[in-house]
């Protein structure tokens, strides 16, 4: 069994997205852990199965359909450290290490991807839970028709891992990471969608 933080799961909120209040996140087919297909573009198969969540879509509380964009800041999930942050294709990638409790060896790792880091938020500081890190980057210099959205994925290691080689190469090949649903970890009030639904369709 795979050890999770000795905090419970807090609901994932966007900052900024507070006048607009999310009532339930939108999971469009493709956006989900573990999904092969795409969501985006011709929607057909992803080189590899999907390492994480997609959060693009939500619910208002009035019920309006919405997207995020390159204004919407994020949280950090858990206190910890800023492990690394490196480039991806839609921006940077922000890892952060999370200390359990009750264990001496044991790391959990959430992993922020495509976002504009904050200033100032840099490799080896402390973080601390609701923390905004960062902001959903833009896809303007992206080579890929993707609308912006932050990717989030969750891995667990029994040691520390070696900060200089985390990438996404090393989360999803080492055997020393185990890649996680985040939806078993994250509360999140949510739903998995359609491509019939409005939210999946005009993507």
């Amino acid at each position: 069994m795979i050890s999770k933080p000795g905090q419970r799961p807090i609901a994932f909120r966007m900052h900024g997205l507070e006048a607009m209040a999310v009532q339930e996140w939108i999971f469009c087919p493709g956006m989900l852990f573990q999904d092969t297909g795409k969501w985006w573009s011709d929607r057909g198969l992803r080189l590899r199965p999907h390492e994480g969540l997609d959060f693009l879509v939500y619910r208002d509380q009035a019920d309006n359909l919405r997207h995020l964009h390159e204004t919407s800041a994020f949280p950090v999930l858990y206190d910890g450290l800023v492990a690394r942050i490196f480039p991806d294709f839609l921006g940077q990638s922000i890892i952060v290490e999370h200390t359990l409790p009750k264990s001496n060896a044991g790391r959990l790792y959430t992993i922020y991807g495509h976002t504009s880091p904050c200033t100032g938020i840099r490799a080896g500081m402390a973080v601390t839970e609701g923390d905004i890190i960062g902001k959903v980057a833009g896809a303007d210099a992206s080579p890929f028709p993707m609308a912006p959205h932050l990717h989030v994925s969750v891995g667990w290691a029994s040691a520390p891992l070696p900060p200089d080689q985390l990438d996404w190469n090393f989360l999803v090949e080492s055997d020393a990471v185990i890649l996680m649903d985040p939806l078993d970890v994250i509360h999140c009030p949510h739903r998995k969608a359609k491509h019939a639904d409005a939210g999946c369709r005009s993507l």
